[in-house]
């Protein structure tokens, strides 16, 4: 029975069909085609396999690729890490000079100042000729 089967299947990819288009307000053929099923299959499958290559094309040799998730430059990451490390020195500089301005901005409206509370070590005159 598979020999019957196969063969049918055979047959009907062979059987041959006709694609005609035609003028619709005088019914002129404009195009006839001879096809059959195996050459509408070849002409798909190639089809599919063009597009899928040229889609790939594109993407690996445009800037594209740049939008995929996760894809990038070898050396970004590092050039990002970098950067971080300048803009948090940047934000803890520009918060100490916040600081100094607040101050400043006290002493001059005459608002008490908290006392700078760091022991200095002043030497006496005598141990300055000493040494």
């Amino acid at each position: 029975m598979q020999p019957k089967a196969q063969n049918s299947f055979l047959k009907r990819i062979r059987n041959k069909y006709r694609l005609v288009i035609l003028n619709e307000n005088t019914y002129e053929e404009i195009v006839a085609f001879k096809l059959n099923r195996f050459t509408v299959y070849v002409a798909l499958s190639i089809m599919f396999i063009v597009l899928v290559g040229l889609t790939i094309a594109l993407i690996a040799f445009t800037p594209l690729k740049y939008y995929i998730p996760g894809y990038g430059k070898a050396g970004s990451n590092t050039e990002y890490e970098s950067l971080k490390l300048k803009a948090d020195s940047i934000e803890k500089t520009l918060i100490l000079k916040q600081q100094y301005f607040d101050n400043i901005e006290r002493i001059l409206k005459g608002n008490e100042v908290p006392a700078d509370t760091a022991v200095l070590k002043v030497k006496k005159k005598e141990e300055v000729r000493k040494k």
